[in-house]
């Protein structure tokens, strides 16, 4: 079964959740590098979701300009 992709929220929710654990300071060096690695993945997933967002408004309002 295909994994569901992970929405902007869950990812927003996941990021929080990884910096109330950094500032928590009660992190191994080991459980740092690893959630600091996740929250860069997760940060840029969310820059390609706002990215593609803002390309398919740009796209919307382009056309509703084209009509008139």
């Amino acid at each position: 079964m295909a994994k569901k992709e992970m929405s902007f929220n869950e990812a927003v929710a996941e990021i929080e959740k990884i910096l109330g654990d950094i500032e928590s300071g009660e992190l191994d060096v080991d459980q740092l590098s690893e959630q600091v690695k996740r929250a860069s993945e997760l940060i840029m997933r969310c820059k390609q979701k706002l990215k593609t967002a803002e390309e398919e408004l740009e796209k919307i309002f382009w056309e509703e300009e084209k009509k008139g």
